[in-house]
């Protein structure tokens, strides 16, 4: 029985995060869009991005912008990995605006499940609007006495 860490490299000299990387990467629907092994609408690609349509679009033209290095969401992707899918996203969503007439979009990354995220691989929506769509975004709320405050104390002790 060996004693080392599961971070350490075993005998073929990866570790296991990087096993456990290339299992999830195996079985991960946008990985293998990525790879070409399922076909997808690309509509832009560079060595770190790639953008397709959606395939249940919320209007014509959701447009999904994907690294290409597997990450789960935006919390663990590397930060240049987020550098490369910004201006990726900025490129689409101009020509998603030029091409099909749109007045705005949306961009929207739902992280996790809870959020509502159903593929665990870092993607954005790009949902072209009109203003006659009916789409209608969440609903806002207000604080209770005291809570911002409270919050934004909480949120800057993490951040320093």
């Amino acid at each position: 029985m060996s004693s080392s860490s599961p971070l350490e490299p075993n005998e073929s000299g990866a570790t296991f995060q990087e096993l456990f990387q290339k299992s999830q990467q195996a079985n991960c629907l946008f990985c293998k869009i990525v790879a070409g092994d399922i076909p997808s609408f690309r509509v832009y690609e560079d060595d770190a991005v790639i953008a397709f349509l959606d395939i249940k679009p919320v209007n014509p033209g959701h447009t999904l912008i994907v690294p290409k290095i597997h990450s789960e969401g935006f919390h663990d992707a590397s930060e240049e990995a987020l550098q490369r899918v910004a201006v990726a996203t900025q490129k689409v969503a101009n020509a998603i605006m030029s091409s099909l007439g749109v007045p705005a979009f949306n961009l929207m990354q739902n992280n996790g499940t809870v959020a509502g995220q159903v593929i665990p691989h870092l993607h954005i929506h790009i949902i072209p609007r009109h203003s006659d769509d009916g789409i209608q975004l969440w609903p806002g709320t207000t604080y209770a006495e005291g809570e911002i405050a409270a919050i934004q104390e909480k949120i800057k002790s993490i951040l320093g």
